[in-house]
């Protein structure tokens, strides 16, 4: 068969190979993507010219990322980079690939940092940074928030570097390589972390999306998923000055995750929810705090 000779033909053939080649939920809007990233345009852009003619090079290109696809690499991977929260982040071998989940705990973290009680220059700490995505989008939201994330992996912090730098908080972040509190100093005034969470036995059965491409350091969380929780809820106190910790949880995590934090001397918030669900009423971050800010309000 000839190769397709614009664009259009080039996408129906991209789509009938991922129904041909895989359980896909959404293989028109991949299909697009791709092709509109072998064509340099945006998706939309690529609408309004279907009948453009494709090059080989394009075709050979746009088939190769069909072929990574069909064979279960995420988009994000193939593409290099995560919408997240309002910005694109890159995203490499070293990295979690950031998911809507996480923005719970953005989302948490702001209701607490945007009180009027909260100090108006805060100083955040990003424990497993990854991609410093949420680190990344905090400082975006607070102008005069400034922060810290770390990572054991120096890949990683270089990916970090490079996302903030593209989202322009540059000035406002440092990254710094560390085992959870092993290289940290100082105090801050919100301690994040979205940590690797999942059981030891539970890996083997994640999405292959997942298993088979995210840093299995990011997945990892000991036999009961509660490892990173212990060290980072048990450091924390000697980090938060007068603050909060946040961390994201997986399924049927958040009360055990309370329960380590009040063990720890992080109380329960009175007037701030202590958990936030994500969008589909899963409960997906958990707070503690030391300390806190006078007059909190309800969220």
């Amino acid at each position: 068969m000839a190769p397709p000779d614009t664009a259009a033909h080039l996408l129906k053939t991209g789509v009938a190979a991922l129904k041909q080649g895989g359980q896909f939920d959404d293989v028109e809007i991949d299909a697009r993507t791709l092709l509109a990233i072998a064509l340099g345009k945006t998706p939309n852009a690529l609408l309004l010219d279907l009948e453009t003619t494709v090059s080989p090079t394009v075709v050979a290109g746009f088939l190769t990322m069909i072929e990574k696809r069909v064979a279960g690499m995420p988009v994000s991977r193939i593409i290099g980079r995560r919408a997240f929260w309002d910005h694109e982040f890159t995203i490499d071998t070293a990295t979690l690939d950031p998911r809507a989940d996480t923005e719970t705990l953005v989302a948490h973290a702001l209701a607490i940092l945007t009180q009027p009680s909260a100090p108006p220059t805060p100083r955040i700490l990003d424990l497993g940074t990854g991609t410093g995505c949420i680190l990344i989008s905090l400082l975006a939201e607070l102008p005069g928030a400034t922060g810290t994330g770390t990572d054991i992996s120096p890949k990683a912090l270089a990916v970090a570097r490079t996302n903030a730098a593209a989202a322009g908080v540059a000035s406002q972040a440092a990254f710094h390589q560390s085992d959870w509190f092993t290289n940290v100093t100082g105090s801050f005034d919100m301690i994040v972390s979205n940590p690797p969470y999942i059981p030891h036995d539970d890996i083997a059965t994640l999405m292959p999306e997942v298993r088979l491409h995210d840093p299995r350091v990011a997945l990892d969380g000991g036999a009961d998923g509660l490892d990173a929780y212990r060290s980072i809820i048990a450091g924390a106190p000697s980090h938060l000055e007068r603050g909060w910790l946040i961390c994201e949880a997986g399924i049927d995590q958040a009360a055990d995750i309370g329960d380590l934090m009040q063990q720890a001397g992080l109380r329960k918030p009175d007037g701030v929810a202590a958990i936030f669900e994500d969008l589909a009423g899963i409960p997906r971050s958990v707070a503690g705090f030391i300390s806190a800010w006078q007059s909190v309000s309800a969220i």
